[in-house]
């Protein structure tokens, strides 16, 4: 069925000819990138947002996979609140209204003189 096929090609870039990680693959790669005292508490607190994690069953599904990597010691917790598929803009928008932001914040004569290397020279 498409409706399953369009959501695992995120666990399984593959189906579509793409060779990256999934995406539980590249949670877990991310969490083990942190020191080693914290990612208890990363595995026990990774939060779904966007609108892409809206498909229903993938919270359930992520845990599985996570799971599946995690070494067996470690609760894994999956939280996808109902509000989710705002969250990133909301998130962008808060960013965006602080007085610590301001200084990356590009205008459209910025950008037009500079194209996209202004945002690293802004931002990074």
């Amino acid at each position: 069925n498409e409706r399953f096929r369009c959501t695992e090609v995120m666990f399984q870039p593959s189906l579509v000819g793409d060779e990256s990680d999934g995406i539980h693959k590249l949670a877990y790669d991310s969490i083990n990138n942190f020191d080693v005292d914290i990612r208890k508490d990363l595995y026990s607190n990774t939060v779904l947002s966007g609108g892409s994690t809206m498909f229903q069953g993938i919270a359930e599904r992520i845990h599985k996979e996570i799971t599946h990597l995690a070494p067996s010691s470690i609760k894994v917790k999956i939280v996808a609140p109902p509000e989710r598929k705002y969250s990133v803009w909301i998130g962008g928008s808060i960013l965006a209204s602080l007085s610590t932001f301001q200084q990356m914040w590009i205008t459209k004569q910025e950008y037009d003189e500079s194209g996209p290397s202004i945002v690293h020279r802004k931002c990074f």
